[in-house]
Order: C-alpha cells, then sequence, then structure tokens
C-alpha cells in the first residue's frame, strides 16, 4: 500500500476534502498552513520515562524550526519505553513500538516526519519504522543528563549504583549511605549519561547520518539541545524538498561507519541486536562477523564510563562529541556516505578539528583500549554466536568449572552465601532468559552480583555467561546473547554443573568440554522451562515471532 502525503490526503474537489480540510480548521489552523508540506512530530514524552521527561519543551524547539522553514508541523505521541518502568523485559515493545511508529508515518500524511528519541529501547524502534515507512525523516537525539555527584564523587546511574550495591553486600555502606547516594545517581532528566545503551544508540543515529552532526552527545537540558532541535525542524524541510530518504542515507557503508563509532566508543553490546535488525529493515544482511572485522581493526579511543572515567553530556561533548571521533576515524570510515545535512560524510567533518580534550578521545596511537570494545565468540556453547564487551571486562582467558543456574535468585542465592563453593575458578552459567524463554533477553547479566566473601580478598570480576542481555552501563567479564537461546534447543541446556567452560576472548572462543554426541544426548530430554507463561496480548506474539538474537529479535515478517 503507499505510503499518505499531504497531496493525496487533502484530495481536492472532494468531500474527503472538505471534511479533512474542515477539521484542520477546527484547531484554529487556516489555509495558508494548509498549502505547506505537512510534518509528523513522533513524540516519544511520557511521565514515565525521564530520560523523555523534557520532550515536550524539545518539540515546541522543533515545531517553531517546521513553520520558520515553510512547514506545517503536527505532533503525535506514541507510547514511551524506559527499562526501569517495566515489569517485563522492555525489548519486548521496542518492536510494538516500531509497529506503531511504522502506521504513523505511513498512514498520516506526512511529508516528512522528526523523531524524537533518547531511551536505549525507543531509539532502535523509531529507525526501525522511519527505515520501514521510507518517508524524509531525521532523528532528534534528547541528549544525556546531567551526572550527580556523592561526597564529592561523581556518580552516572547504573555504572555506580552497581559498584555502590556490591559495597553495601560487603558491608562497606549502610542502607542510610544508600538513601542519600540515591539521590545523587542522576544530576537531571535525559539518557544515562554513561556510554550505555541511550547514548550508544543515539551516538549511532548520529554516525549513521541521521541526526545532525554534534547534536547526540548535547546534554538534554542544555540551550545547545533546544538550537539543536530547532535546526533539525528546519532540515527536515530540506530533506523533504530534496526527496532524501532514510534508505538514501542508511546503506551498507553507513553501517560499518556507526559499527566504527560503537567500536572507538565502548558502546553498549545491546547495539549488536539493535543494529542488526536496523539493517534488516533496510534490506541489508548484518551477520556478527561483520562486528568482529570491524572491531579487530579499530581501538577505543573514549574514556567514559562504564569502561573509563568521564561521562558522555560533559567530557565527551566538551571534547568534541561523535564528529571529533569521526575524524580521529576518518581514515576508517566511508566518507562519501550521505547524511542528513544534505553532505556526505567527508563534507561534514571538513572542518572538523582534533579533539578538545586528547585524553577522552585518545589519538590512535594513544589509545584507551588497544581493541575494539566488544568481541564475538563462537564455539559449540555458542554456534551462531554471543558477545562480550571486553572494553568493561578484565578477564580475556578462562578455564573452569560451571555453575548453572535456571533463575536468577538462585545464582544470587548462591553467589551472596558464605558457605557457597563460590570463587574467581567457576563460571557462573545463567540460562533460560533468551528471547522466547524470560521472554525478552532481560538485562539480567548485570544482575549478578560480586560475592561479598570474593570482594573482600580483593577480586572484583569473574566469568558470567547467560542468553539474556546486559545493561550498556554495566561492566565486568560477562558472556551474552549466547545463541540459541536455551529454551529454542541451544547447547547452554545441556551445561551441567561442573563441566569444564572455555574461554578465550583473543581467539574468539567460547566452548564447554563436550563432544557433540554428549551435548546431543543431554538435549533431549531438556527440562528447561519458560520463565512465565502467557496466553494472550502482545507478549505472546512476540515469544511465537520473535526471532534470536543474531538476527536482531525483530519479527520475520516485518524485515
Amino acid at each position: 500500500m503507499k505510503n499518505s502525503d499531504s497531496a493525496t490526503w487533502l484530495r481536492p474537489g472532494t468531500r474527503q476534502c472538505l471534511l479533512r480540510r474542515a477539521l484542520i480548521k477546527s484547531m484554529g489552523y487556516t489555509d495558508e498552513d494548509l498549502e505547506r508540506p505537512i510534518v509528523g512530530i513522533v513524540n516519544t514524552w511520557a511521565e514515565t520515562n525521564p530520560g523523555h521527561y523534557h520532550f515536550r519543551q524539545l518539540a515546541e524547539a522543533v515545531k517553531r524550526g517546521v513553520w520558520a522553514a515553510g512547514g506545517f508541523p503536527l505532533e503525535v505521541n506514541t507510547m514511551s519505553i524506559c527499562e526501569v518502568f517495566f515489569d517485563i523485559s522492555s525489548l519486548i515493545f521496542r518492536n510494538l513500538l516500531a509497529m506503531t511508529t511504522e502506521e504513523l508515518i505511513a498512514r498520516h500524511p506526512f511529508d516528512g516526519v522528526v523523531l524524537l528519541g533518547s531511551c536505549d529501547k525507543n531509539v532502535p524502534a523509531q529507525l526501525m519504522a522511519a527505515l520501514s515507512a521510507d518517508k524524509p525523516m531525521i532523528f532528534l537525539p534528547g541528549g544525556p543528563m546531567l551526572p550527580g555527584s556523592y561526597h564529592g564523587e561523581t556518580l552516572a546511574c547504573g555504572t555506580d549504583s552497581f559498584k555502590l550495591w556490591t559495597r553495601h553486600l560487603a558491608g562497606e555502606l549502610s542502607q542510610d549511605d544508600l538513601r542519600q547516594a540515591e539521590g545523587c545517581l542522576y544530576g537531571s532528566v535525559g539518557a544515562c549519561p554513561i556510554m550505555g545503551t541511550a547514548n550508544s544508540m543515539q551516538c549511532a543515529t548520529e554516525s549513521l547520518g541521521l541526526a545532525l552532526p554534534g547534536s547526540a552527545s548535547a546534554l538534554a537540558v542544555s540551550a545547545e539541545k533546544m538550537r539543536f532541535a530547532e535546526q533539525t525542524g528546519r532540515q527536515i524541510m530540506t530533506l523533504i524538498e530534496r526527496g532524501i530518504r532514510p534508505s538514501d542515507i542508511v546503506t551498507m557503508d553507513a553501517i560499518r561507519n556507526c559499527i566504527t563509532v560503537l567500536m572507538a566508543s565502548g558502546g553498549s553490546t545491546n547495539l549488536i541486536i539493535h543494529l542488526t535488525a536496523i539493517a534488516k529493515r533496510a534490506g541489508l544482511d548484518l551477520p556478527l562477523q561483520t562486528f568482529q572485522d570491524i572491531s579487530d581493526q579499530t581501538k577505543v579511543l573514549v574514556d567514559v564510563k562504564p569502561s573509563g572515567k568521564g561521562t558522555v553530556g560533559i567530557e565527551f561533548h566538551q571534547a568534541g562529541g561523535v564528529p571529533a571521533l569521526m575524524k580521529r576515524l576518518e581514515h576508517l570510515l566511508h566518507t562519501d556516505a550521505l547524511t542528513v545535512t544534505g553532505k556526505t560524510v567527508a563534507e561534514n567533518l571538513a572542518n572538523v578539528g582534533e579533539p578538545f580534550l586528547p585524553d577522552v578521545i585518545r589519538p590512535l596511537d594513544r589509545p584507551f583500549r588497544d581493541s575494539g570494545g566488544i568481541a564475538v565468540l563462537h564455539g559449540n556453547l555458542a554456534p551462531r554466536g554471543a558477545v562480550i564487551k571486553r572494553a568493561a571486562s578484565s578477564i580475556s582467558r578462562f578455564t573452569g568449572e560451571a555453575r548453572v543456574f535456571d533463575s536468577l535468585a538462585d545464582a544470587e542465592a548462591y553467589l551472596l552465601d558464605p558457605n557457597s563453593d563460590m570463587d574467581e575458578n567457576k563460571a557462573i552459567i545463567l540460562r533460560g532468559y533468551g528471547p522466547k524463554g524470560a521472554p525478552g533477553m532481560p538485562e539480567f547479566g548485570n544482575y549478578l552480583p560480586i560475592p561479598p566473601k570474593m570482594y573482600r580478598r580483593g577480586i572484583t570480576d569473574y566469568v558470567r555467561i547467560t542468553d539474556a542481555r546486559m545493561s550498556g552501563g554495566a561492566f565486568g567479564t560477562v558472556v551474552l546473547h549466547v545463541c540459541p537461546e536455551a529454551c529454542d534447543g541451544g547447547p547452554l541446556g545441556a551445561v551441567r554443573n561442573g563441566d569444564i567452560i572455555i574461554l578465550d576472548v583473543d581467539r574468539g572462543l567460547l566452548s564447554v568440554s563436550l563432544t557433540p554426541e554428549q551435548i546431543a544426548e543431554r538435549l533431549q530430554n531438556p527440562d528447561l522451562q519458560p520463565k512465565e507463561t502467557f496466553t494472550r496480548g502482545f507478549v505472546r506474539h512476540y515469544i511465537d515471532n520473535v526471532l534470536q538474537a543474531d538476527e536482531g529479535c525483530d519479527f520475520k515478517y516485518l524485515q
């Protein structure tokens, strides 16, 4: 079905035209307004999403830019996703938001759209929708929040909450200390200020060429962000006039540029899933090996949390943000790729200088890490792949016994038990939390605490392996997205206590010391069951249709 636009919607000379013009005028608009191209402002504002709490004001600034450039802006709202407010994995609702946003774009008489998003499921959902609808589009990143401060120490949301909780479990911080600290973890509204999934996705949108240069890292609560909002509103009119669509921008070259920036920034492992889904919406195949190939030729240059010290909206932005990082990486980029500026990457970078803070965006001969931020693993435990955020882990080689858990609660109880046999020579296997099994791959990779008895010995990392995901703000040696998942017949379901696990990140290896026959025999009688029973609604639909992690956890019929 052909997409709607303002010209076909009005249908001059028909009764529908009379009715539609009359309804527009009922809201106080004029004949002159109806002569302009209609621009949809797709807003994800909600009071259940602190990352998007400031979007009402941003939307008004976008409209100001649209009016000034000769357009007629009309705002629509969609659902808004914040992981914290859902009682189930919010990855499920990424697909629902993508579906509803696609329908809003395609079926409304919009000649072009501006999408507003910050948080980690919202941004990929909107990009998936935009590529499927394929009208002229530009993305406005909502921006990172301010960091907090507690007793003179800069704090940044989830990353530092993990550290505070470990100290609390070890008896270093009381409940009263935690209560004081919780008011200091978040300095303002906006996306969590570390290079977690939200800011990784915003930076990805800019490096894909779908957002204005410099807009991703501008603070959510800043005059600069408001100016970017107005400029974004103006720029959508240029894209409409030139007929530039997302499919013109999101090419394989643009995807490769985006992955290069992801690897150099130490970004979130969740982007492996999201970028795969986005690429497939553009009709592009993006195998896991592509991520590994780019990671092998890239080094982590950005020193921000969770891998480093700074925050995205302060240190990274002050250093020059995505444009300065891309300038450092220019020799690795496909610089003839088109962007929403109407110019190529090369043209956008022509006047970009060296980073203003060279210790935050490091030079190539003095990187923050010597390899790309994420590694892809294969082996008999992950025949279709797994990933690890090596920029935020401290163990690259491991051989040791498995301790297997089909319940997060059981795993936590074991890890916190001072009388358990847990030590640094054990690998924790948490399974049954993949796309179908949990459902929705919850971010449970970061819910496996450092055992207090190990922390008191100075041990702050150990090997964890799961078919779940991990928060982009987390850190540690956590192998994620093991594919296929245990509840879909994956070999993770065959592992038993005492089996020997072999991990070698540099060789890309994840295996268990079992023969193919032993694995097959154990999988003949699986005892792993889905965590919850859903018989109706979108969650049931999701379980029945979701693809595995290596295919982006999208629905086949939408790719």
